[in-house]
């Protein structure tokens, strides 16, 4: 089905003029990221954990023995080629899929069995890969029910519409009528409105023009001011390594690599994409291999979206 065409041409906000110092997290996040990985580490209870994940699609293993922890206040990334289970993990934490085996934990709690609309009210809200908003309702229609079963906090409409400013001129638009970028705020609000403590963003960049892209990730900032955590799944490499605090690749239903983006190459994270040789060991012990994935720069080149994101400044 083709992309609906947005009036005027997609969605093009400016770039904050004064980004939020920071290194894509939270203030909660920043300090407990303090000290570098070892203090990561000690953190006593992480907000959300994923235990031996194992989920089958028939017959198909989509996820073997997958297992992560993010605290309060991250922005973790799960990169991997097409088909490797990264929407599977994000579908599964959500509730969308009954894992074969292994456990999630919310807040300590484990949550394996927990239906999908509680997990919801209870704080993990998802921004699911194609946005699947509701078209014949219109922008502001689509908000509500985000907000019909809201935990109490900080985000409402009209929180959404100073984020999205262009948003509240068109609140009485159709979704079907928006571009891809714009459905792609509409269903970012959606999801902020029920006010989770972990956001899970599937595949953000999909479809979308790299220009768009940047502009949706450099609203960020904004949104972990409030001291959101997010998990996001994303297919743009470069992207993931710019703003997330902690990185894991899969490939084929497991891990081969993970770490803070200040800790890998461009050739370690290519090796754990593709599966090459000494790719399932970690930083340190992939080969080096010339050549980029996609036009992936090791992140102490690449150029931050807003000040304090780089690596240099998530190693302190």
């Amino acid at each position: 089905m083709s992309e609906p065409k947005a009036r005027g041409g997609d969605w093009t906000p400016p770039l904050p003029a004064n980004p939020p110092q920071g290194r894509g997290t939270s203030d909660e996040g920043r300090s407990r990221l303090e000290g570098g990985p070892e203090a990561r580490s000690q953190q006593s209870e992480p907000l959300l954990e994923v235990r031996d994940l194992t989920v089958h699609h028939g017959q198909l293993r989509a996820l073997d023995r997958v297992s992560l922890r993010v605290f309060p206040g991250e922005v973790y990334a799960i990169i991997g080629a097409n088909g490797a289970g990264k929407s599977t993990l994000l579908r599964t934490i959500a509730g969308l899929h009954r894992p074969t085996d292994g456990a999630i934990l919310y807040d300590g709690k484990d949550m394996t069995k927990i239906r999908p609309e509680r997990r919801a009210t209870g704080g993990i809200v998802m921004v699911p890969e194609g946005r699947r908003l509701f078209g014949s309702l219109t922008v502001e229609e689509n908000l509500k029910v985000g907000a019909t079963y809201a935990r109490k906090g900080p985000w409402t409409i009209e929180r959404v519409y100073e984020i999205f400013a262009w948003m509240k001129d068109r609140r009485t638009q159709r979704t079907a009528q928006l571009s891809g970028g714009e459905q792609q705020a509409v269903a970012i609000g959606r999801a902020l409105v029920a006010n989770p403590r972990v956001l899970l963003l599937d595949e953000l960049s999909l479809g979308l023009a790299p220009v768009i892209v940047q502009r949706i990730y450099a609203m960020l900032p904004q949104i972990l001011s409030t001291g959101l955590t997010v998990l996001l799944v994303e297919q743009d490499v470069s992207q993931a390594l710019r703003v997330a605090s902690h990185i894991q690749c899969l490939l084929e239903g497991h891990t081969t690599l993970e770490g803070r983006p200040s800790e890998v190459t461009a050739e370690q994270v290519e090796a754990a994409y593709f599966g090459l040789p000494g790719g399932n060991g970690g930083a340190g012990s992939l080969p080096v291999s010339r050549g980029g994935l996609g036009g992936i720069v090791p992140p102490e080149r690449t150029e931050a979206l807003w000040h304090g994101s780089t690596p240099s400044s998530r190693a302190s």
